[in-house]
């Protein structure tokens, strides 16, 4: 089986690293199984070149001496490659401790736990509470969707994206093509925001209404990304939290009581049924519906009118 180029990089620079003297071309290549599978002498020193030039451009601090056979060799002195000591404040450490959590349910959660272990070998305080200084409320960023993950490297990669989205009225996943910007979690949800190349439009996504894979596509962005992507205000504004009018609704006793928690009044109506006044901002229409028979919408009208097209739209799916 080939040695892969990693792997054969690795062994290079272990040995370059692990010599206290320099190394020919022949001693590394009596070293190295990859260098010896190299056939001729031409293959091995093309490989070599090749594989000493990718060290350097990776940082390593590479030496070129004549050795005591007057053969030129080679080593990396450790003193010439070391790392500065890491050191990090108390609010460097809370925000890599932070991010740790974040992956504490996705694939890379052992490499964010490893790496957080290594930063306290290579010098960082045990003193240092990396989740604040209140380190009882340890903070919980759940990351369940299997969307995250593919998501969150084509948010780093500037890559679009195609899933397919299930809307909360809808009875059927629609197909998104998605210029993907930022990840966000806002009361225990993750959602993106980006680019929607077939609404023109910006648009935020909820995360566990994604089905089935994200897939990649192919060429560059056609949008510019914003500065600041505000993804926790537009989440709080279709949802509601952002209220600039009031609304009043019948709601059925003993139900909805997300909604008897933001009303500003309640009125008991007899016959099994309360009036509320609801404070509430875009989005109120979509919340309402999930509550099916046990809300009606007295005012406004066009809330109303609102909530009754999407029952509609749900009754023809």
């Amino acid at each position: 089986m080939a040695i892969s180029k990693a792997e054969r990089l690795m062994n290079l620079a272990l040995c370059l690293l692990g010599t206290r003297r320099p190394l020919s071309k022949r001693e590394l290549r009596g070293s190295i199984e990859a260098y010896l599978e190299a056939g001729s002498d031409d293959s091995f020193n093309r490989m070599f070149e090749r594989d000493k030039d990718d060290l350097r451009e990776l940082g390593l601090v590479i030496e070129t001496v004549e050795n005591l056979d007057g053969e030129v060799g080679y080593l990396a002195r450790r003193d010439s490659n070391r790392l500065p000591p890491v050191t990090l404040d108390a609010e460097e450490a809370a925000a890599l401790g932070l991010a740790a959590k974040v992956w504490q349910q996705a694939r890379l959660a052992g490499a964010a736990s490893g790496a957080l272990q290594k930063l306290r070998a290579a010098g960082l305080p045990e003193d240092v509470d990396p989740y604040g200084a209140h380190g009882a409320l340890e903070p919980h960023i759940p990351v369940h969707e299997a969307a995250f993950e593919p998501l969150m490297l084509a948010c780093r990669d500037r890559r679009p994206v195609a899933f397919e989205y299930r809307k909360a009225t809808a009875a059927r996943p629609e197909l998104r093509q998605v210029e993907p910007w930022a990840l966000e979690c806002w009361r225990g949800h993750w959602y993106l925001a980006g680019w929607d190349r077939e609404r023109a439009a910006e648009r935020v996504f909820r995360l566990s209404r994604i089905t089935g894979k994200v897939r990649n596509r192919p060429g560059k962005f056609t949008t510019a990304v914003p500065d600041v992507v505000t993804v926790r205000e537009t989440v709080a504004s279709w949802a509601g939290e952002i209220a600039d009018r009031s609304a009043q609704i019948r709601l059925r006793a003993g139900a909805g009581y997300p909604l008897r928690a933001k009303a500003v009044s309640v009125t008991e109506l007899g016959d099994g049924w309360d009036e509320l006044e609801i404070p509430y901002g875009h989005g109120l229409d979509a919340w309402l519906v999930e509550f099916g028979p046990d809300v009606v919408v007295l005012e406004p009208a066009e809330l109303r009118a609102d909530v009754v097209d999407r029952l509609r739209a749900v009754a023809k799916g």
